[in-house]
């Protein structure tokens, strides 16, 4: 008698259950709760935020809930680099979660609830953004505050001068030093007090490391094939290019122009209720540094000598609701134009931007 083949498809050994990790992050140190996939505390302790990734090697894989912070991030790069699956919660969830009840919130309290609902429920997650678009946010974002420090102490200098009845002429922010300067060497009778020489000395030492800044990030852009893409719009410099490719990083997890409108706070919000609809400004939700530099790009566009399709409809819309609607609508724009070019991988094509967001309905045929 012949033996009996076996099954071709054998049915797979059961995978041992998931396990649940909460992180409760702190700058220098971090309390854990590990539980069961039933719910079951394993283990709590709290440990250096420096060790967690060598603690992260060393349990099973497990599904890691961390809320987001400034740590976040960086963890959630630990733990996918050892094989488990990340969960970064937004700080605005985690109070409906549970964490901080009753007025009752420790570090100890805030990990077994998140580990808890974990083991209930899959827990929504924010993106966790590539190494190279943090970085680029961080170049980004150190320039800003250069230019926001040396803004700081022009003002202070302006206010001094108003003290003293004078207003130094008009000019770049670059020679500003140089212009007060002048303005007391041609009065011999008046000398320029120390501590105004030191704002000034600071203000060009600043003017030094924000050309340094100007420079990395148009090699950055220059490098980056979206980057060069972007600049192809007008008014997009490298500074815009550079945030929005940090902002978007994946251009695929958006679905259309109009959800990165939404995504960047650029499409306006509504305050309705039962009878009642009324529609507010924009929502704003979206990462501010982003929405000031598409605003600056809109205004810059508006004021470039080479008129364009863009420029035409600003136009119009200022016509009915006035210039700051319209530049704002423009930015709105310019930012579906530029997830456009990315995820097409085309440059700007003015004709292109002309045509009407919706086709118009063709006409029905006659009943015979």
């Amino acid at each position: 008698m012949a033996p009996q083949q076996q099954p071709r498809s054998r049915r797979k050994e059961a995978e041992p259950a998931m396990e649940h990790v909460a992180i409760d992050l702190g700058g220098r140190e971090s309390q854990v709760c590990r539980r069961r996939a039933e719910g079951a505390i394993l283990e709590e302790r709290r440990m250096r935020t420096r060790q967690l990734r060598g603690w992260l090697r060393e349990i099973p894989r497990s599904r890691v809930v961390v809320e987001t912070c400034a740590e976040a991030f960086k963890v959630a790069d630990w733990a996918v680099e050892a094989g488990h699956e990340i969960r970064v919660v937004p700080a605005t969830l985690v109070r409906s979660l549970g964490v901080g009840a009753r007025q009752v919130k420790t570090d100890q309290r805030d990990a077994q609830v998140l580990s808890e609902v974990s083991c209930r429920i899959d827990l929504p997650t924010v993106h966790v953004p590539s190494s190279e678009a943090r970085m680029r946010k961080s170049l980004s974002g150190m320039r800003e505050g250069l230019v926001s420090a040396r803004t700081q102490l022009i003002n202070t200098v302006r206010g001094w001068l108003r003290t003293q009845s004078r207003q130094v002429r008009s000019g770049s922010t670059a020679t500003f030093a140089q212009r007060v300067r002048r303005m007391f060497e041609a009065e011999s009778a008046n000398a320029l007090p120390r501590f105004v020489e030191r704002q000034l000395e600071a203000i060009e030492q600043l003017t030094v490391q924000v050309r340094e800044a100007d420079t990395e990030l148009s090699e950055m852009a220059e490098r980056d094939p979206v980057c060069r893409r972007s600049m192809t719009l007008d008014g997009v410099g490298p500074v815009t290019a550079v945030r929005f490719a940090a902002a978007i990083d994946e251009v695929s997890r958006f679905r259309d122009a109009h959800a990165v409108a939404s995504y960047l706070g650029l499409t306006p919000g509504e305050d309705s209720s039962s009878d009642r609809r009324r529609r507010t400004g924009i929502t704003k939700a979206g990462a501010p540094a982003l929405r000031r530099t598409l605003l600056q790009a809109a205004w810059a566009a508006r004021r470039s000598r080479r008129r364009g399709p863009l420029q035409a409809w600003a136009d119009e819309v200022e016509k009915r609701r006035g210039p700051n609607v319209a530049t704002t609508a423009l930015a709105r724009k310019m930012a579906g134009i530029l997830y456009a070019m990315w995820r097409d991988g085309r440059d700007y094509e003015p004709h292109r931007a002309a045509r009407p967001s919706v086709q118009p309905t063709p006409p029905e045929s006659p009943v015979p």
